[in-house]
This record gives C-alpha cells, sequence and structure tokens, in this order.
C-alpha cells in the first residue's frame, strides 16, 4: 500500500513554541536572517543547536497532544490522510498545493535568485532554502554553485558498472545501478564504521549529501547519451548553473531549455513525506543507511506507474490521442476518447491526486511557461483542451475527490517541445530532481539527534 500523508509537525507546533513568524510574514523574515557566509556547511552547523533545542520544546511541551483520530479506511487505504510522520522541508496543503520552507512556488520563482531576471530559480538556491530554512543571496548561491561543480566527479568504476549492464536495460535500472556504485565512497558509512558519535552524524551525511546530488547530473546524462545518442557523451560546462549544465549535458543548450530545466528540477524536488519516493528514503535512512543507500532505494519507488512514471505516461497517452485522431482534435472528439480510455477500464494519465483538492500549482507553473514560450505548440494545445475536457467528465463520475491535473500532466509535454521525446526517460529526471528534497529531509532529521 502507498504512504500517502504527512506532515510539517514540527514546523506547526514550534509556531507556538518558539517565536516564529506568520505564514504572511515568511518571505521577509526569511530575507532578513539571511547570512553573508557562503559556506552551506558553517550555516547548517550555526542552526544545529538552535533546531535541537526546538525539539527539546516541542516534546517537553507538546509531547502528549492527540493529532487526530484513526478510522479503517485510513488503514486499509496506505494510511492516506493520517498524520504520522515528520516532514520538515516541505508541506502539502490540499487547497494552496506545496509549500518549501513556507514558501510557495510563485513565492519561490519571485525570491530565489535566477540566472537572468525574471527567469526561472536556481536549484543551488532551493537546496540552501531546503537546508537551512533561509532564501540565499546570489553570492551564496553562486558559491554552492562552484562547490556542486567540484564534487561532480565520477570513479570510472560507475561507468564500468552502467555499461555492464545491456544498452536495452530501463534507463532508471541503469540509473539506480550508477548510485549503488557511487556509494562506495561513502563518507558516512566509513565514519560509521570509525565510531562516530551521533551528534556528528550530519557532518559526513551532509558530505555524501552534496556529493551525490552534484553526481547525479553526471551519470544522468551519460546513460541518456548511452541509450539514445550513441553514447556520445557531452562534458560538462564548468560555467553553468546546475540545471542549465544538466540540459547542457544532456545535449540541449538552447537557453529556453536550460530555463525549463530549472523549473522541471524545482517544482520536482520534494512534495511532502507521503509519497513513495520521500517516504521509502526516510525509512531506510531511518536504520542509519547513507544517503547512496538511502536514495537508491527510493529510486525504486520513483519508477512505479502511480509514481514517477507518470509524467512518461501522460506523455504517452496524449500521443495516442494524436496518433488516432490527429493534432487538430476538437473538444467533442476529445471527451469521446476520454470516455473510450475509461471505460476500458484504464485511468486518464495526469489527473487527480491523493492529497490536493484543486488543480496543482506545479501544473499551473508549467503552463505559464508554455503559455510564454510555446503557446502555438500542437501538443500543448491539447493539454489545455484535456484541462477544460477531464475535469468535468471525472466529476460526472462521482468517484474522484480531485479531478483536476497534477504535474505530470503537463511536464513531458514541455520536454518533447525542446526536443528531449524520450518518453521513458523522464524519470530518470524526477529523479535526479528528487534527490534534492530527499537528502535536505535526511540532514534535516539527523541534525535533530
Amino acid at each position: 500500500m502507498v504512504f500517502y500523508r504527512s506532515v510539517s509537525l514540527l514546523s506547526k507546533l514550534s509556531n507556538r513554541a518558539v517565536q516564529q513568524p506568520s505564514l504572511s510574514n515568511s518571505v521577509r523574515w526569511l530575507q532578513i536572517q539571511t547570512s553573508s557566509d557562503l559556506d552551506l556547511r558553517a550555516q547548517l552547523k550555526e542552526l544545529i543547536p538552535e533546531q535541537q533545542e526546538r525539539l527539546k520544546k516541542i516534546k517537553s511541551e507538546y509531547g502528549k497532544v492527540q493529532l487526530g483520530n484513526i478510522t479503517v479506511d485510513m488503514v486499509l487505504g496506505g494510511m492516506r490522510g493520517m498524520i504520522g510522520l515528520l516532514w520538515e522541508i516541505s508541506l502539502l496543503d490540499p487547497d494552496e498545493g506545496i509549500r518549501f520552507r513556507g514558501l510557495s512556488i510563485p513565492e519561490c520563482q519571485k525570491v530565489l535568485p535566477a540566472a537572468k531576471p525574471g527567469g526561472e530559480p536556481l536549484l543551488e538556491g532551493l537546496l540552501w532554502l531546503l537546508l537551512t530554512g533561509k532564501v540565499p543571496t546570489t553570492e551564496q548561491v553562486n558559491a554552492l554553485s562552484k562547490e556542486l561543480r567540484t564534487r561532480a566527479i565520477i570513479p570510472d568504476h560507475v561507468y564500468k558498472a552502467i555499461n555492464a549492464l545491456p544498452i536495452t536495460a530501463h534507463s532508471m535500472t541503469q540509473f539506480t545501478t550508477s548510485v549503488m556504485a557511487l556509494q562506495v565512497q561513502s563518507e558516512f558509512a566509513k565514519a560509521y564504521e570509525s565510531g562516530i558519535h551521533k551528534s556528528k552524524y550530519w557532518e559526513p551525511t551532509f558530505e555524501d549529501s552534496l556529493s551525490l546530488i552534484a553526481q547525479l547530473p553526471v551519470v544522468a546524462a551519460y546513460i541518456y547519451r548511452r541509450i539514445y545518442k550513441n553514447g556520445e557523451v557531452v562534458a560538462a560546462d564548468e560555467s553553468l548553473d546546475y540545471g542549465a549544465n544538466f540540459a547542457h549535458m544532456l545535449g540541449f543548450d538552447s537557453p529556453a531549455m536550460q530555463e525549463l530545466m530549472r523549473l522541471y528540477v524545482t517544482i520536482h524536488t520534494d512534495h511532502e513525506g507521503g509519497n513513495v519516493s520521500a517516504h521509502t528514503g526516510h525509512l531506510v535512512a531511518s536504520a542509519l543507511s547513507d544517503p547512496y543507500l538511502s536514495f537508491a532505494v527510493a529510486l525504486n519507488g520513483v519508477v512505479g506507474p502511480l509514481h514517477g512514471l507518470a509524467n512518461q505516461e501522460v506523455l504517452l497517452w496524449i500521443k495516442s490521442v494524436v496518433d488516432e485522431c490527429g493534432e487538430n482534435i476538437t473538444k467533442d472528439q476529445l471527451k469521446d476518447y476520454v470516455w473510450k480510455t475509461l471505460n476500458s477500464g484504464k485511468v486518464v494519465p495526469g489527473f487527480g491526486h491523493g492529497v490536493l483538492r484543486k488543480t496543482d500549482p506545479r501544473y499551473m507553473c508549467q503552463r505559464e511557461f508554455a503559455l510564454k514560450h510555446l503557446p502555438a505548440d500542437p501538443l500543448f494545445q491539447l493539454v489545455s483542451k484535456l484541462y477544460e475536457v477531464v475535469p468535468p467528465i471525472l466529476t460526472e463520475l462521482g468517484k474522484v475527490k480531485n479531478p483536476w491535473p497534477n504535474v505530470d500532466a503537463h511536464s513531458g509535454v514541455l520536454l518533447n517541445y525542446y526536443g528531449l521525446t524520450e518518453a521513458r526517460y523522464y524519470t530518470v529526471l524526477f529523479g535526479v530532481s528528487r534527490s534534492i528534497g530527499i537528502c535536505s529531509q535526511l540532514n534535516n532529521s539527523l541534525v535533530l539527534l
């Protein structure tokens, strides 16, 4: 069964346990608290005593507070709707959507540093925000970007492990294999064997996390080029930020594709802790498995068709609509095709959500990107028609609590437009993105020990 619901419990209770800003003032507060220190590790070290004291205060003052009632339906539904997991870095509100450290996606787009004025947030900025709870300066983001580039070195044995697999192996099989091969360099595993005190667990975990995050785009791009581009590898560009360099190594150098990759990675980083990949990675890490082992297991959850594989399924379904009905399909024809899909016992991929009760804000920011950059694209126009056609049909069925589109309903069309047409690779992009959230929460959990 799927574990669906978690809560940023520490943040909610600590609003009463210690002085915290109101949500409406969160952006202003985060900017005021920003330090000029460019060292992310030093920032975390300063924050740890404060966060440990927070947890102690919550335990002492609210330890016996009941969080809600559990019903049989919740248990049978895979703990759906139960509050049962601490997840500090993001919160999924049924009505407002995802918030990263209290900031909505539009707020992140507004306050996080970008490569150009009005551009999409740099991933390095979101990583800083998730780890520290503070909006970074441009200088801090640039320093972190430089550090990630220095860590993006892949040992030869990793490439040998990937190359030992058939080229026909699924890209996620190759990707998970690469993460397991990278694990031999784990600083946490070495430190634990040496008898490190638990108060220091966060230090090698932080090192592993930054190295893993830095290395993933390199191996992910290698796998893409191996499967689809005759093994012709594109070297990294040291002048580019994380998202743009990922696009470059995949073989896409247009500024618009670089902007899309920044947006894509940012909005897919985290989605609270109840989803399969986040919960699985958190669960395995709770046994003190290092970040590499924990993330490799999370990737195996990502590849499930009810999780990260969904963006692939959406694009393939949309292309099946075009194949049967043509690009200029009318709304009436589209309604017939949707009913045909539903009557065959299948679902319309990309619609509905276990928690959200409105259109996914991640869908909306991608829609805004499309309206700005590719309004005349036939597949985008088809996605827009689906936005009008599908929700009323699902509502008519009466079995769906949320008939609105989610993030997966849009991402594939954008990637396809800029030339990344291999839908079966899309889950790897999701996996690279999700490392940011999983590793950030893993670090957050260990600093509270």
